[in-house]
């Protein structure tokens, strides 16, 4: 089986500064496992000659193959190919069929293409040169002595653009295999239990492997198979997620689901049952994530934040009595939000929250962090008390976790 060991070069003094998320490096390590090719390494170096050079000397010396996004642009400091024509000896010329490419970009802007702007057509001599269907700056990637350099735009979209629509089909012809992973989505239990169950498992199994991710809120499991094609990858990992989902099947809540919020939607759709939520403490996040998904508006009509509780007892019939008698925070007037909201969003499905989110207004007895969630329909009504097991957590945290 033809392996590639592959490393990832962001080039750009923005990312260092923090100016920009370097969601290229994420993207593009991503594509490369669903070819095949194997990513150790992760790079990021400044608009610096020098350093630019060593980092790409460091990152063959680890790698057959190195992945560049950056420095492609019109400016003095964009110098990658420059230095990726010095690493392979290569000599920089005109190529005509990009120049023409961008001086046809501007006129059809009305604008005059600069010198600078026809920099972006100086390639090494011997380049594969990969066009910009997003923007003036053509890709490329230079072949030598078993070392291969691809060189990329670095705004996002042109890179996933060309990197669609030319370097992945390129690179496919460089592989004799694909990497394929499926994830099974886990809710209710943590990832040290999720590991303790699978160990004996995970060390078992190597073709497909798997392994535990914590994310918020959840445990996902990845399970991935190395194979000819993805049809045989697939045919590797099915078995492996029947065990693990007969194994975990309390906490199972879907496979390549995305999140919680699409899994909820999907079973309101099958079930042809909308939910209404009322928000004391998240604010309205539930909601929000709920809209998130595509489609929502299908199961989801309703939603109100009641954060005063003149409004609790206004809009959604809680018990002023209740409200002064136990307190806001509390499972009675949570249960009464639910059973309000459902009420009035005319839903099968009604959700209340009501909690202390902080970084204030916590007592001995009910502590910032305490959270009351209530959910009822026509036939079940529960009150779920929450609090985290650890203090410290933000506002945004608490609000999250709740959600």
């Amino acid at each position: 089986m033809k392996q590639i060991k592959a490393e990832i070069l962001c080039v750009g003094t923005e990312i260092l500064l923090g100016d920009i998320v370097n969601t290229n490096a994420a993207y593009l390590a991503k594509e490369l496992a669903a070819l095949g090719i194997e990513v150790y390494h992760q790079s990021v170096v400044g608009d610096n000659p020098g350093r630019l050079a060593q980092s790409l000397q460091l990152a063959f010396d680890r790698a057959d193959m190195v992945l560049m996004t950056g420095g492609l642009g019109p400016t003095y400091d964009d110098l990658t190919k420059e230095t990726v024509a010095d690493y392979f000896g290569e000599k920089m010329q005109m190529d005509e069929t990009s120049r023409q490419r961008i001086l046809a970009y501007f006129e059809r802007r009305g604008l005059q293409a600069t010198p600078n702007n026809l920099k972006q057509a100086e390639m090494p001599e011997h380049a594969v040169i990969f066009q910009n269907d997003a923007g003036t700056a053509p890709g490329l990637a230079v072949e030598k002595d078993g070392k291969t350099a691809i060189l990329m735009p670095g705004p996002p979209y042109e890179m996933k653009t060309m990197f669609e629509r030319y370097i992945r089909p390129w690179l496919q012809e460089k592989t004799d295999h694909v990497l394929v992973s499926h994830t099974l989505h886990l809710h209710g239990i943590g990832e040290s239990a999720v590991e303790y169950q699978l160990r004996d498992m995970m060390l078992q199994y190597t073709n497909p492997t798997i392994a535990p991710y914590a994310k918020q809120g959840e445990v996902q499991l990845r399970i991935t198979a190395s194979a000819p094609d993805v049809t045989a990858a697939d045919a590797l990992i099915d078995p492996v997620i029947k065990e693990l989902s007969a194994m975990l099947e309390p906490y199972v809540y879907g496979v390549d689901i995305g999140n919680q919020e699409s899994a909820l939607i999907n079973i309101l759709r099958e079930k042809h049952a909308k939910i209404a939520t009322a928000e004391s403490c998240t604010g309205g996040l539930l909601s929000k994530r709920l809209t998130d998904v595509s489609g929502a508006s299908e199961v989801f009509e309703f939603g109100v934040c009641t954060y005063a509780n003149a409004f609790k007892a206004k809009i959604l019939g809680v018990s002023e009595a209740d409200l002064e008698r136990v307190g806001a925070v509390s499972p009675e007037v949570a249960e009464q939000m639910a059973k309000g909201v459902r009420r009035v969003g005319n839903a099968q499905i009604g959700i209340g929250i009501t909690g202390i989110a902080g970084p204030g207004g916590g007592t001995p007895e009910k502590p910032v962090g305490l959270i009351y969630i209530a959910v009822d329909s026509e036939n079940h009504s529960e009150v779920y008390r929450y609090l985290p097991g650890h203090q410290g957590l933000s506002r945004d945290a608490l609000r999250t976790a709740a959600t």
